[in-house]
């Protein structure tokens, strides 16, 4: 129904209740005060690339994990651990917020759901929460209380990997299990003001293992948008995608822990990166009187560079089972406000290509190829592996790769990215529908960065092919990196392709494609 119509109707309801000529102005005002409400908040919605900007000017902020791991020697816990055991008895999230004030810190990021499912609020969706523990409190509240009231943002970490409700990759993921994960996002993002961004864990990361359509990332993400646009999206991912593109998420994110490293010589993306001041991200009992991490060489060698390459820095500080921050990590973080001050904005971040979101259903699809040697073989192009891929033979003079798709595949992307950058010059991307090829690419590469994405209007597509006219090398090789994925922000009809070239040979190291949405909330497969 239209907005007129429904103007309209409102107003014979009106005319059939209200007799008071007066009473019915008043009541229409107040009418036409609530339906301006949706139009103010879409006014305030701001650009990707806003958003990202101001979380790069953000800098440095803290990271909290706190829950049943405190209470344990290891941060993966038995995920059946009774809520009994949590009772910090002096918890103050004042006094973290303090701490990390003092070291110039504009945001906390807590863990509010790790990956044992311990749920740090006052979920409706489970009992495993701080609400069946002895201190039956909202924690995530009183926080967030505590963060508003200092006039800091707050950002949530939430583990898709959660042990406790067997939501892990060997386990059917049932409808029941989705919803769970769904609504647990849902009541974060209505219940406690604004967020800044929701970095999710434990998908497609190597201690996860869930991928992206085991749990559809690209509904989980349209939820986040569609009920706080101006959250930021960020995956734990950095182990496996390439440096050069957003794959999964809004921010580019290096965890530090895992031995995830920014380059601060060659990063162009707005990133991410985390590492914890004590030895592990929960407190244990020995931290009081252990050594921490050294904070001058933290401010030096991390913070100092990284936000000089457009990464914001975020510092893990545990509470201890008092639910107080140890005297040695405040005086840690003063000793960072004391060498090192947050000025706020120090560099400029370009506007880069949307974040790719939509899952890559090119994986184990059929395919085919010029010919290769055996230790680099076509099926290496799309095996979901970025250390892997086809290279073409050099005595092949028109190398090509080809996909199949389901019949009728709806694309609207094609990605493809080089293990070395440079090597493709020229190709053709064409897509195969009802026996016939077509051209929806042809020319000189974009760009000479290792991920080329080719976005375009939506096709209906059999098969995807591409032809190398050109390359630096003696033949053309993509590797398993390539990708085809779906749906831009514009129209999220469709997917993508995406390949991957190594050496000085063009080819793909890795073809995948993404479902996207079409109308009706249905989807589609592509590759």
């Amino acid at each position: 129904m239209s907005a007129d119509r429904q103007s309209f109707f409102v107003g014979i309801k009106l005319q059939k209740i209200f007799r008071n000529l007066a009473t019915m102005k008043k009541y229409i005002s107040t009418l036409l005060a609530l339906l301006a409400v949706p139009m103010m908040m879409a006014a305030q919605e701001k650009s990707l690339h806003q958003l990202q900007q101001e979380f790069v000017d953000l800098r440095l902020g803290m990271f909290v994990h706190f829950g049943l791991p405190t209470y344990q020697t290891a941060d993966w816990t038995d995920p059946d651990l009774s809520p009994e055991v949590f009772n910090p008895v002096k918890l103050d999230t004042d006094q973290w917020v303090k701490a990390a004030q003092s070291a110039g810190m504009k945001f906390i990021c807590v863990s509010v759901k790790h990956h044992s499912g311990f749920c740090m609020w006052d979920t409706k969706t489970t009992d495993y929460s701080v609400m069946s523990s002895p201190l039956h409190r909202d924690v995530l509240r009183e926080l967030v209380n505590s963060v508003h009231k200092a006039g800091m943002q707050i950002m949530f970490h939430f583990s898709i990997l959660d042990t406790h409700h067997r939501i892990r990759p060997t386990l059917p993921f049932t409808p029941e299990k989705i919803n769970l994960l769904k609504s647990q996002v849902r009541e974060l993002l209505t219940e406690y003001g604004p967020v800044n961004t929701i970095m999710f864990d434990g998908w497609d990361a190597p201690w996860g293992r869930i991928s992206y359509s085991d749990v559809s990332f690209p509904e989980f993400y349209h939820l986040i948008k569609s009920i706080q646009p101006n959250c930021l999206v960020m995956d734990l991912n950095g182990a496996k995608y390439p440096s050069e593109a957003l794959f999964y998420s809004d921010i580019r994110c290096y965890e530090q822990g895992a031995g995830q490293k920014i380059s601060p010589e060659t990063n162009q993306l707005p990133a991410m990166a985390c590492y914890p001041l004590q030895k592990t991200w929960f407190w244990k009992t020995e931290f009081p009187g252990s050594s921490l991490k050294d904070v001058d060489k933290i401010v030096a060698e991390n913070i100092i560079p990284y936000n000089n390459a457009y990464c914001t820095y975020i510092l893990n500080s545990a509470p201890n089972r008092d639910g107080l921050m140890d005297q040695n990590c405040i005086d840690a973080l003063k000793r960072i406000g004391k060498i090192w001050k947050n000025t706020g904005h120090i560099v400029d971040v370009a506007e880069t290509m949307e974040p790719i979101t939509d899952i890559n259903i090119a994986i184990g699809k059929p395919c085919d190829s010029s010919w290769s040697d055996d230790m680099d073989i076509m099926d290496f192009a799309n095996d979901d592996n970025f250390r892997t891929c086809w290279v073409s033979s050099p005595e092949v003079k028109e190398p090509f790769w080809k996909v199949e798709l389901d019949p009728g595949s709806l694309i609207n992307m094609v990605v493809m990215t080089e293990p070395k950058a440079g090597v493709m010059q020229e190709y053709v991307i064409e897509y195969l529908h009802k026996g016939t090829w077509h051209t929806v690419f042809s020319g000189t590469t974009p760009t000479q960065s290792r991920v080329k994405i080719h976005r375009f209007d939506k096709v209906y597509a059999d098969a995807v092919r591409v032809r190398f006219t050109k390359w630096t090398g003696l033949s053309p090789s993509p590797s398993s990196e390539s990708i085809p994925r779906t749906g831009s922000k514009a129209s999220r009809f469709g997917q993508s392709l995406r390949a991957d070239f190594s050496d000085d040979h063009p080819g793909f190291s890795a073809i995948t494609t993404h479902l996207s949405r079409i109308p009706r909330r249905t989807k589609r497969s592509l590759c």
